[in-house]
């Protein structure tokens, strides 16, 4: 096993850049990719950081230097024969060959188009533009490495002694958590935990300690390339992306309304089984449901990412009932800023009402809270979105409206059209 502490320690070394490989990202990525890749492919987009914890001075704290350094070695990037050869043959979601010949061409020829980094104050804007299936490939390397080095801008002021400790003390936390986990009956989780991770390293570690210690009740990782080298489930469905560019890129109002059905109709021509998971909270979960077509309802399951998570789940039981299906059949995925009490309650309000899985971010792969003085490795909201599609202002509104983006004129534009009326506001974790 790495040393991991010594590794920070030297961490400069050229062998340890913080993205290895066009597959360090999230396995959703490249399955939307492909539909990207299929179904709108000349769509030009700019994708936009944006830092949520204005509190964390990013400009302050990363040299913008090796900032670049890290972007510029990404974009020197190609998939490996190794990495190929696993897209290509390997069976996910009991599917071979889930990446289409025709994709794979295009993906083994990629090199990620130019970004555009400015210094604004205490914050970095850094923004990617040009075609859609290019662009997004952007999001989960570029929230890695910030997360990394900001990191980094803190263990750098350490001593090795000192790192060892902090480690130590890093991994006891996650263990115990883990040993918790291990009291839950049919508990099924995963590593969602890849784009606001403390390091590679770290999230490889979590990864094999939620292996050994939970066993089968494992079922995966987000992250491509630990799930090649560790030959785990590579795991993911959609994000809200999708309905975020369809949305941008509708001509009018009807077609704004039906643009997240549109979306999830080319899903369901591509796709079955477990990769059929409906994402309803991008503009409001309550109306999205109550507007869906009822061939949605006969789609595997739902995943809860924002607002109040036992409320979102009553919400997708009430409709399944409501549409004639049955609760128990489907499947439940809660993934908004888990940790170990949350996972607990959830799981035991809903077990044996659906079948509950959940998504493990953050505060898995990313848990320094309370570890260095002023609590400076604590993890932070960040967030990589896509904020315009030819031409046009994308908008979330979410289920919380602390998670809502996008020109004031046009929320209120979507929630007029979506029917959103007045939300409460929860805290973003992270």
């Amino acid at each position: 096993m790495v040393d991991i502490a010594t590794r920070v320690w030297n961490h400069r070394w050229k062998i340890d850049p913080i993205v290895r490989s066009l597959i360090d990202t999230d396995f959703y990525k490249l399955l939307m990719c492909q539909s990207v890749f299929r179904n709108n492919p000349d769509t030009q987009v700019t994708f936009s950081l944006i830092n949520r914890s204005t509190s964390v001075p990013l400009a302050l704290l990363i040299d913008e230097g090796e900032l670049r350094e890290q972007l510029d070695h990404v974009r020197t990037l190609s998939l490996s024969r190794g990495e190929s050869t696993w897209m290509r043959g390997n069976t996910f979601y009991g599917k071979r060959q889930m990446f289409r010949p025709d994709f794979m061409e295009w993906f083994e020829n990629l090199s990620l188009p130019p970004y555009h980094l400015e210094r604004r104050g205490d914050q970095y804007e850094l923004t990617f533009e040009g075609s859609w299936p290019e662009v997004m490939l952007w999001e989960i390397p570029a929230l890695s490495i910030l997360m990394e080095l900001r990191g980094r801008a803190i263990t750098d002021q350490m001593g090795r002694f000192e790192l060892q400790v902090l480690y130590a003390r890093a991994m006891t936390k996650i263990w115990e958590k883990i040993t918790r986990l291990r009291d839950l009956d049919r508990l099924r989780i995963a590593d969602f935990g890849t784009r606001r991770r403390h390091s590679f390293l770290w999230q490889d570690w979590c990864v094999q300690a939620m292996t050994e210690g939970l066993g089968n009740r494992f079922s995966g990782t987000s992250n491509c390339l630990i799930a090649m080298r560790r030959d785990l489930e590579a795991v993911g469905t959609n994000a809200h992306e999708l309905p975020m560019v369809y949305s941008a890129l509708a001509p009018d109002d009807d077609a704004l309304a039906r643009a997240p059905y549109d979306v999830l109709a080319d899903w369901h021509e591509e796709h079955s089984g477990n990769l059929r998971i409906i994402l309803p909270d991008t503009y409001g979960t309550s109306g999205f449901l109550e507007r869906a077509p009822d061939w949605l309802a006969g789609w595997t399951g739902i995943r809860i990412d924002s607002g109040d998570p036992a409320e979102g789940a009553e919400t997708a039981i009430n409709w399944w009932i409501s549409r004639g299906e049955d609760p128990r059949e489907k499947l439940i995925i809660f993934s908004d800023g888990l940790d170990v009490e949350k996972i607990e309650t959830l799981h035991r309000q809903f077990a044996g009402r659906v079948r509950v899985s959940f998504g493990w971010g953050t505060l898995l792969t990313n848990d320094f809270r309370g570890l260095v003085p002023g609590d400076a490795l604590a993890p932070f909201s960040l967030v990589c979105k896509a904020v315009a599609a030819d031409g046009r202002p994308t908008v979330k509104l979410s289920d919380n409206p602390r998670k809502a983006m996008g020109p004031e004129a046009e929320i209120t534009r979507y929630k007029r059209v979506f029917g959103v009326g007045e939300q409460e506001g929860m805290d973003v974790v992270v």
